[in-house]
């Protein structure tokens, strides 16, 4: 399944796995969240409860779809947050994988705190 993921001054386009988290997500698409940012990493919340995973990853590839389970957050990692060690992409704390970006995931990069963020089924 592929989501597009869309803000003021991108969007990017994302392939999902077909995981129980994923299903949940896809099930509340469309949905608008206000951004947040965190070191290079872009979250905001879905209203989606979801468990963790068995096999939830705390450390991940830039340009990993994760959801946040503590936050009912999805994750979008393109780079080192304030917990990594070295150039690793550190999340917050284990979260579920969903899958990952088609594109480049730095245009994350202009994502601003606050921003419109929108994410819709492709």
């Amino acid at each position: 399944m592929q989501i597009r993921i869309s803000w003021p001054a991108g969007l990017l386009t994302a392939t999902l796995d077909d995981t129980p988290t994923s299903k949940a997500l896809a099930a509340a698409l469309p949905i608008s969240a206000s951004a947040t940012t965190w070191g290079e990493e872009v979250y905001f919340d879905t209203g989606v409860s979801v468990a963790p995973e068995d096999d939830a990853q705390q450390v991940v590839e830039p340009g990993t779809v994760a959801f946040w389970t503590e936050g009912d957050a999805l994750a979008l990692p393109y780079g080192p947050t304030p917990i990594s060690r070295g150039g690793e992409s550190r999340l917050a704390s284990p979260c579920n994988v969903l899958g990952s970006f088609d594109g480049d995931p730095r245009l994350l990069a202009t994502v601003r705190d606050g921003d419109p963020i929108r994410v819709e089924l492709v």
